[in-house]
């Protein structure tokens, strides 16, 4: 897929709105985000940017299976029922995807249940709410001087524990939220101007080289 028409990628998030509502996910899900392009009223819709607040698992509140030891027993991948829950993995297991490690990848995980195989979607992951790290990321990347691991901080909260924002979805097919460009978003997080455009140039260049689904997890 080249992109999004603004109706129909909005009409995706609400499909995935509805989806984390309605299945069990490897991991719970406190927030989903829209942010980027799709936020801005941009028509086409290159790429659809969501973010996924999550739990950690730390402990597993599956049901238990009858005569079941460990989980992760019935399956090449480790951390069944400790990284994701073990029911989920059972009802889904074409969807259990691992790290590097052979260890359940909760990011990795979401992202196979939620997305298709070659959407135009980047699948941001972690336990922190979006905007404390759109502030955590930008430090790191500051630090760094890796502007490619910045969160574009110009979002909207489309679902929250349990319930979905109207007026959102509203405005994202009304494209009425009125947001700045990226180098002015990064100028009010703090960066210099010079710093900001160079950081937005960085961004841009970073998300015009992604294709299909990609996924990027982390914990603060």
């Amino acid at each position: 897929m080249s992109g999004f028409d603004r109706r129909d990628a909005v009409d995706r998030l609400e499909e995935l709105v509805d989806t984390v509502e309605a299945d069990r996910m490897p991991v719970p899900v406190r927030e989903i985000w829209a942010f980027g392009d799709v936020a801005l009223g941009v028509d086409p819709v290159d790429r659809l940017d969501i973010y996924l607040t999550k739990d950690i698992l730390v402990r597993d509140d599956s049901e238990p299976t009858p005569g079941e030891t460990d989980a992760s027993e019935a399956y090449d991948v480790d951390g069944v029922g400790q990284s994701v829950r073990a029911d989920w993995a059972a009802a889904y297991p074409h969807h259990l995807r691992a790290n590097a490690n052979g260890h359940a990848a909760p990011e990795k995980c979401l992202a196979a249940h939620l997305l298709g195989d070659d959407e135009p979607i980047h699948l941001e992951v972690c336990n922190a709410s979006f905007e404390d790290n759109v502030t955590q990321r930008l430090r790191g990347a500051t630090l760094r001087e890796d502007y490619t691991q910045l969160l574009d901080p110009r979002g909207v909260c489309l679902w929250a524990d349990g319930t979905r924002s109207e007026e959102a979805f509203r405005k994202l097919r009304e494209s009425e939220l009125a947001l700045p460009t990226l180098s002015a978003a990064l100028e009010m997080l703090g960066l210099e101007s010079e710093a900001a455009t160079a950081a937005a140039q960085e961004l841009h260049a970073w998300r015009e080289q992604q294709d299909g689904v990609t996924v990027r997890g982390d914990v603060v």
